[in-house]
């Protein structure tokens, strides 16, 4: 049986309920793994962003998933491309380390090129809703439609305090799988858990580093 690592990303708490949350990633490898007759013999999961040019130099975890399958010789193995980055260059920096990907949804006959075509939809795609945005913004804005009207501010304020608390709710859910695996390791203080998540170069909702009482607020979400 042929041997795969696993990577999984999530970079905002909405992917969680968009059907690129971490268990329905690793759910979709786990189903891709048993129609190939592959074997996941480890996974890493990184909760950070893909945009940047930086995004390799932020994202640890994906450099240890390269190290580990270039050891074992093993592709890596996304569920979605866009797990991987929906920028071209970023794809074809990850192509020149060498190792193969494989993206679930795309089957395991997708070659590099392929990868690279499909990585340029999504970029050009991307382009367009942000092109399409400022259109539509400045059509608004020549009609007179004044934007970020002051005598809406209390009702904005107020959805945005509901659309942080879905977010931070979201974002729990996506890290606290990677916290039970911490605990199912024996780590189970609020200090060794916080540790384990740093040492692992996943930040918290605001970006930082966690500690006790992040840990503990995190705990406190899924009660």
């Amino acid at each position: 049986m042929h041997q795969i690592v696993s990577y999984l990303r999530v970079s905002t708490g909405k992917q969680g309920r968009s059907g690129l949350g971490i268990e329905a990633q690793r759910e979709a490898i786990a189903r891709f793994a048993a129609a190939e007759g592959l074997q996941v013999v480890s996974e890493f999961v990184e909760v950070e962003t893909g945009k940047g040019s930086d995004a390799l130099s932020r994202r640890p975890k994906l450099a240890d998933a390269l190290a580990k399958a270039r050891k074992a010789k093993a592709p890596v193995v996304v569920a979605k491309l866009c797990r991987l980055s929906r920028d071209v260059a970023f794809i074809s920096g990850l192509m020149s380390q060498r190792v193969p990907f494989i993206v679930a949804e795309l089957g395991a006959d997708a070659d590099p090129f392929m990868l690279h075509i499909y990585a340029a939809l999504a970029e050009k795609e991307r382009a367009l809703i942000a092109e399409r945005t400022r259109v539509a913004l400045a059509q608004k804005k020549a009609q007179g439609v004044s934007l970020g009207n002051r005598t809406n501010l209390r009702d904005a304020q107020a959805k945005g305090v509901v659309t942080n608390q879905k977010a931070a709710e979201a974002f729990a859910s996506n890290v606290l799988p990677v916290v039970r695996q911490i605990q199912a390791a024996g780590l189970t203080t609020h200090r060794a858990i916080a540790q384990a998540l740093n040492d692992r170069g996943i930040r918290t909702a605001r970006g930082g580093s966690w500690h006790d009482s992040t840990v503990r607020n995190l705990l406190a979400r899924e009660r």
